[in-house]
């Protein structure tokens, strides 16, 4: 993994220095809340509903032990003892004190670790496919070019105040783990008679306005990746809408100009670059891609996995992922257990598993997008132990991909701008079909809620969708079916009219007695949706 250089050092040292004269200042009564709130955007500190929120920026999902540590001990020093990890591989603290915050920085500091970009009108934290480097399909490593793209856009003057957030993600493989095609920038490394470059999707997102990202260029040479993706930031930072937010992402930009017309533009400003000879040297590529050589692995060809204990069995099962390794795998802790808050960990367990990562996986962990953590580098004949320990600490749920393994925003519990509570919707569900047996018999089924049209749960992208909203003062929920954010990326569509807290989990449980009904053999829910349509699950709710 990337480690800081004294330049990045300083960098974070000299934030976090000016963000603690500003936050006396603020607490002295000597700047107002408007003029301090975007001084405290700009270094992730948000004001929600009951107190301040921290966002820390973890790029492409990787940490350490050491860092994992250390978030687990500002957990319970600054914070109510846990932190929830985020679909942006980063994790929230929603409990902050202000006159704290310059503190907790410093300690995020001293183990190479911020919160600069992760929010604001800015390129915020770059995400990655949280199984790079250890995927058994990726053509490369993906995340040097991931830290490469942090690097250049850290503090880039011309892309400070951006009409809108801007989110990039940079993939490897045709199995996209990171909603790609919902980013503004979707970044795939792909291969051309034998040479790497890169494909680049730019528009997409989700929210009010969901949309899948279009092509604009399907090959850049990678030794022009960051003037290409400067020359799309800049055709947007000039026509971007700054008089309505609601219309301020590229997204809105490249639908009213048009793939085509915004690829045009986007290739004269690339050649213009290109002449001002803006691209990074070859050599700090080369410099990064140190950081992220393979560990040390040992020959495990003859490793197996003992499969008589049935509830270890059904774990690999689910919730291992074949590595580029032989004999090795990527080991998948689960933060979704039975009527748990998805994506929570308390300081405990992330202590246990910063020291799981250092005995079982070259010191190394990964937060997912799906709100877990995954090992990525685990022998196969340790599998056992490291499961026993999960177990024990209540993150060895067998649920990875199943309709248990919910994704969901923190939603009306704790953010201001929320219509719906999220979390004791995840609950339920997660606690029905766990009741009720049915989590096996149904497969992968991808079950995302957000409580507000910001989509930060991404349920426009889920199998099924939950979408809370405000109906006369009272939290209604819309289901939605058929969204996808892996390469057949599509948008789910609203069944009818919302229902009840109670209400959407019998919905749920009637869409998924539909695809169980109907389903051919080796049909995802997915697959069964597409192929018969919408009116039989209407039909079914609604009748």
């Amino acid at each position: 993994m990337y480690k800081y250089d004294q330049y990045d050092q300083q960098m974070v040292d000299t934030r976090v220095e000016e963000f603690r004269d500003q936050t006396a200042r603020r607490l002295a009564g000597k700047i107002s809340e408007d003029q301090f709130k975007p001084l405290r955007l700009t270094n992730g500190l948000y004001l929600q509903l009951h107190a301040y929120m921290l966002r820390v920026a973890i790029p492409y999902g990787t940490l350490d032990s050491r860092q994992m540590h250390a978030l687990a001990d500002i957990a319970d020093r600054y914070d109510r003892g846990y932190g929830h990890f985020t679909t942006r591989q980063n994790i929230q603290y929603n409990w902050i004190k202000l006159a704290e915050a310059p503190d907790l920085l410093a300690d995020l500091a001293k183990v190479e670790m911020h919160a600069i970009q992760t929010s604001g009108n800015c390129i915020r934290n770059i995400s990655s496919d949280h199984f790079a480097g250890a995927a058994a399909d990726e053509l490369v490593d993906p995340r040097p070019y991931a830290e490469l793209l942090r690097q250049w856009s850290s503090f880039h003057p011309e892309f400070s105040y951006l009409p809108r957030k801007f989110k990039i993600a940079v993939i490897a493989s045709d199995t996209d783990r990171a909603a790609m095609k919902l980013h503004d920038i979707g970044i795939q490394i792909v291969e051309r008679d034998d040479a790497l470059g890169a494909a680049f999707y730019v528009g997409g997102g989700m929210g009010r306005t969901p949309m899948v990202a279009p092509s604009i260029r399907d090959f850049v040479p990678l030794d022009q990746l960051v003037t290409y993706s400067e020359a799309c930031l800049r055709v947007y930072n000039r026509y971007g809408r700054r008089d309505n937010k609601y219309k301020a992402r590229i997204k809105i930009l490249v639908h009213e100009l048009g793939a085509e017309e915004y690829a045009r533009q986007v290739e004269e400003e690339f050649a213009h670059l290109l002449g001002q000879g803006v691209e990074p040297p070859l050599a700090e590529l080369e410099r990064i891609k140190t950081y992220f050589a393979d560990p040390a692995f040992q020959d495990a060809s003859n490793d197996t996995i003992d499969r008589s204990d049935p509830d270890f069995a059904l774990w690999v099962d689910r919730n291992t992922v074949p590595h580029k390794r032989e004999g090795y795998v990527s080991a998948v802790i689960s933060l979704k257990p039975v009527g748990g808050i998805p994506g929570d960990a308390t300081a405990r367990q992330m202590h246990v598993m910063a020291e799981l990562a250092k005995s079982y996986s070259f010191d190394e962990l990964r937060v997912m997008h799906t709100q877990n953590i995954v090992l990525p580098h685990v022998r196969k004949a340790q599998l056992y132990t490291l499961w026993q320990t999960l177990e024990a600490e209540g993150m060895g749920a067998p649920n990875l991909d199943t309709i248990e393994d919910i994704i969901a925003c923190p939603g009306l519990d704790y953010c201001s701008l929320a219509n719906a509570r999220s979390i004791p919707v995840a609950q339920k569900i997660s606690e029905r079909f766990a009741e009720t047996g049915k989590t096996a018999e149904l497969g992968e089924l991808k079950l995302k809620i957000s409580g507000c049209i910001n989509a930060c749960g991404h349920h426009h992208a889920g199998h099924i969708g939950i979408l809370g909203v405000d109906k006369k003062g009272t939290e209604n929920y819309q289901l939605l079916l058929g969204g996808s954010e892996a390469a057949d990326t599509s948008l789910g569509k609203i069944t009818g009219p919302g229902f009840s807290e109670d209400g959407i989990v019998d919905a749920v449980e009637k869409a998924t007695d539909v695809y169980l009904r109907e389903r051919s053999d080796g049909e995802r829910f997915l697959d069964t949706y597409r192929r018969i349509g919408m009116e039989p699950f209407k039909e079914a709710l609604y009748g």
